[in-house]
């Protein structure tokens, strides 16, 4: 499920980036790799086991950010009978993995790859997760390849996956395919992904889920400085996720049926985060009748509107208690009593980014051994209890890193400004000191606490005054006027 994205679009960064570096070696992350690493890499890379299902007369085609080499998945699109199939390829990383070798190791070391505004520290070595694994165009390529069929209506009928051959053909961007469906100029896959998109995003709904149209946060050059701005996830960006989700929903089924796997859960938000989220639709004008449904309200929002991207930004916290659960009947670990998503309304599985989350290799190999009426590797067995708390430890230290550039870069923008005055909302407050509390602006998009000396008015619109924006510290402060 997406979470909060921060990049830089000024024109001179330096400063920026310079603190981003200091970032990353206070928190002791490491962007080199050792030698082992790398030379295993290039052994893999000239060999990978290719299987013997050859799918290269699919035409895939992939669909990510413009510049993005590290491609996990591409996609065939077609209509049968009275529904639709999907063809879903995902990088096999295992092809090139050696299990308990110097690129598993480090790997497992790793987690996930790590985003940063101006770089990234990434799972897998770049001579495998931006070229020999990734599925980029014309290049022959081992693949997980799932097969989904659809009813007419969008739900699912069968779902299979087996090793293959593929070639995609098309590497796309969400901007170029938005283009050209807004000019109807789209070809008969790009129509497709539309109308199938649209499709699942009703059954969605139609199960009380919902995928939060997260907007990127964005720091722009303005008048010598910089200024926070949000840029709007467009139609694609959703239908494109839409098929990643659909193959991690077959994901889960199928490992659920058969007694084994490693689910994505998330338990039900509490009353009072909802609560919450109230305050702050009040505090920054979204319309929310008491008597509408949360997943209603979110379908209703233009992530377009500054108020609203706020808004949807907050709504991540719903996605707190997030976890990964490992089963094995056969082994007595069974699975949760509820194996639900709550924002997705149904069981769901991470499968479909191996290049840049470790929990993916192992439920690719699960699933396709499931389908092929094989043993699951001994590696993925031996291991699969160990992965979630892995995986929870990755999703620590990555939500650290996000907190700290959102930190980092707020302070930095607000840099100099000590003194100033805005006009801010109190989304939040300390139950046991309410003089203390966080506010949020409307402009610039800066959520930070507040000190005051009487109790914060929760809800409410205030004047406040800058007191601190330390870029050394990630601290930003705000004090009634």
């Amino acid at each position: 499920m997406p979470r909060r994205h921060l990049s830089v679009r000024a024109a001179d960064t330096a400063r920026i980036n310079a603190e981003l570096a200091e970032l990353r070696t206070r928190l002791e992350l490491r962007a080199d790799w050792p030698d082992e690493v790398l030379a295993e890499a290039d052994r893999a890379a000239g060999v990978p086991r290719l299987p013997e299902f050859d799918a290269t007369d699919l035409p895939l085609f992939t669909l990510d950010p413009p510049g993005s080499m590290d491609l996990d998945q591409a996609m065939h699109l077609t209509r049968r009978d009275s529904g639709y199939r999907v063809h879903y390829a995902i990088a096999d990383v295992a092809a090139f993995v050696r299990p308990g070798g110097a690129i598993d190791t480090e790997s497992h070391r790793r987690v996930q790859t790590l985003y940063f505004p101006d770089t990234r520290i990434p799972l897998h070595p770049a001579r495998l997760s931006e070229a020999a694994a990734s599925l980029l165009p014309g290049e022959l390529r081992p693949a997980l390849l799932w097969q989904i069929d659809l009813d007419a209506d969008g739900a699912v009928v069968l779902a299979d996956v087996r090793r293959a051959q593929v070639r995609s053909r098309r590497r796309l961007d969400y901007e170029g395919v938005q283009g050209v469906l807004d000019a109807g100029a789209a070809d008969e896959q790009l129509r497709l992904l539309a109308e199938i998109g649209r499709l699942r995003e009703a059954q969605e709904q139609a199960r009380g889920g919902v995928s939060l149209p997260i907007p990127e946060q964005e720091v722009e050059p303005v008048d010598g400085g910089y200024r926070l701005a949000y840029r709007a996830p467009r139609p694609a960006d959703g239908w494109n996720a839409q098929i990643s989700l659909l193959t991690g929903m077959a994901a889960a089924d199928l490992m659920l049926d058969a007694g084994v796997g490693l689910l994505r859960t998330l338990p039900g938000a509490p009353e009072s985060a909802y609560a919450r989220l109230r305050r702050v639709a009040r505090a920054l004008e979204v319309d929310w009748p008491d008597a509408m449904p949360y997943p209603e309200l979110i379908r209703s929002l233009d992530p377009a509107r500054a108020n609203n991207a706020a808004f949807l930004n907050e709504c991540t916290g719903l996605l707190r208690g997030a976890g990964y659960h490992a089963f094995d009947t056969a082994r007595g670990v069974l699975p949760p009593a509820d194996p639900g998503h709550a924002a997705l309304a149904a069981p769901y599985a991470h499968c479909t980014a191996p290049l840049r989350r470790l929990a993916d290799r192992y439920a690719q190999e699960i699933c396709v051994a499931i389908a092929g009426g094989a043993d699951i590797p001994l590696w993925v067995s031996e291991a699969l209890l160990g992965v979630p708390a892995l995986m929870e430890s990755g999703d620590r230290r990555a939500h650290e890193v996000e907190r700290a550039c959102v930190d980092l870069v707020e302070a930095e923008l607000l840099r100099g400004r000590e003194g100033e005055r805005f006009d801010a909302v109190v989304i939040d407050i300390d139950e046991r000191k309410p003089v203390n509390g966080t506010v949020q602006l409307r402009e610039p998009a800066v959520v930070a606490k507040c000190d005051g000396t009487t109790e914060l008015p929760l809800g409410e619109r205030i004047r406040v005054r800058l007191t601190k924006a330390d870029p050394a510290t990630r601290t930003v402060r705000f004090a009634p006027v």
